[in-house]
């Protein structure tokens, strides 16, 4: 029976708490690396039909995301292409690598903001490079017959300007499905032909790469914030406790009546990232001066707050800070005495309204 005693006691302890906390999470951007493993095909523009100048392609890419919609990367592209005639009889090949550096614009996030479970992102790529040829020596005997203006042999190393598209596919918080597009250009040298010996007309070479692969974020791509909402938890009700008996006692002797001290509570609302009171709000601080020195032995505490839907919680900080600091300056400047005065802040860490623009605010209350 004792023991039975001592977990009712129990019970009734815990069932008296009023309050607790629900800890709810703030999603932000974290910048980091990434790396592209892409793997599809080559096609060289020229004179032979579409399939006889597709070759294999071949990309592996690092970049870094500062943004949610800007990215710089580095990215080397190659493997082989190849130049043909209308013929569609003589074709020749050879290989490349081509090293770029490239800026990503995530288009999505740009028009509807970034979100961490987004399944499609499509990204405008824009870069500059190099292209690393060799292995033309041996289609001499293959174009023989044919004029080759712009035949070299050895290496050739030439500019490329290059634009396209990215897509991808969310797979995981880490890992995409990546999809890529790629136009790119250099100089008139590097299929080996031209129109004739003595033409004016310089064309620039064009091939084009459509890759697949997948997109692999490095690191933390997000960071989670706890953010601790008050709950109130409803005090259950107590048993009805038995009748008392009549107990006859003497009348108590009347007591002085002890004049309880005034007390008065001001809200003073802002703007999102405003920190001075605004000219619709001074008639509350003007009431809170008046009260104050019609009370001087009253005494009163200023919080400020921010609102947790906006901003992070070091610039809440400091906005909160600020609030409260200036209407302990308007109380000093109109006469309040500051050892009257005390000043907290409280940043996002507590939101005092269920509406979440209520929280730029200032409790001011004296008592």
């Amino acid at each position: 029976m004792k023991f039975g005693k001592f977990l009712l006691a129990a019970a009734l302890m815990v069932s008296g708490l009023t309050a607790s906390a629900q800890e709810t999470e703030r999603v932000e951007f974290n910048h980091h690396w990434f790396l592209q493993l892409q793997g599809g095909a080559n096609y060289t523009l020229g004179e032979a039909k579409f399939d006889k100048l597709i070759s294999p392609a071949a990309q592996v890419a690092v970049g870094y995301q500062f943004t949610p919609v800007w990215a710089l990367r580095l990215a080397v592209n190659g493997w082989q292409s190849k130049g043909g005639f209308a013929d569609n009889t003589t074709t020749y090949k050879w290989n490349y690598v081509a090293p770029a550096l490239d800026v990503k614009f995530n288009l999505i996030n740009a028009i509807a903001g970034w979100s961490p479970t987004r399944v499609f992102g499509l990204n405008i790529i824009a870069g500059v490079g190099a292209n690393i040829a060799w292995g033309n020596d041996n289609n001499g005997p293959t174009l023989a017959g044919h004029e080759m203006t712009k035949y070299w042999t050895g290496t050739s190393v030439l500019p490329v300007g290059r634009a396209g598209l990215d897509l991808d596919f969310r797979l995981s918080k880490r890992v995409s499905l990546n999809l890529e597009a790629m136009a790119n250009g250099t100089l008139e040298k590097y299929n080996s032909k031209a129109a004739s010996h003595n033409s004016k007309d310089h064309n620039p070479d064009w091939y084009f790469t459509a890759l697949a692969g997948v997109k692999i974020n490095l690191g933390k791509v997000q960071n989670v914030i706890p953010v601790a909402v008050p709950v109130v938890v409803e005090e259950p009700a107590p048993a009805p406790a038995p009748a008392p008996k009549p107990v006859v006692r003497e009348q108590p002797k009347p007591q002085p009546v002890v004049k309880k001290a005034p007390e008065m509570q001001t809200e003073i609302f802002y703007a999102i990232r405003q920190t001075t009171i605004t000219d619709s709000e001074k008639g509350k601080v003007d009431n809170l001066i008046n009260f104050l020195k019609a009370n001087p032995e009253t005494k009163v505490t200023v919080t400020g707050y921010a609102d947790a839907g906006t901003g992070n919680p070091r610039v809440n900080m400091k906005y909160s800070q600020q609030r409260a600091e200036n209407v302990a300056k308007a109380l000093t400047e109109a006469g309040i005495d500051a050892a009257r005065i005390t000043v907290d802040a409280k940043g996002d860490t507590v939101q005092p309204y269920s509406e979440n623009d209520k929280n730029r605010v200032t409790i001011a209350i004296a008592k």
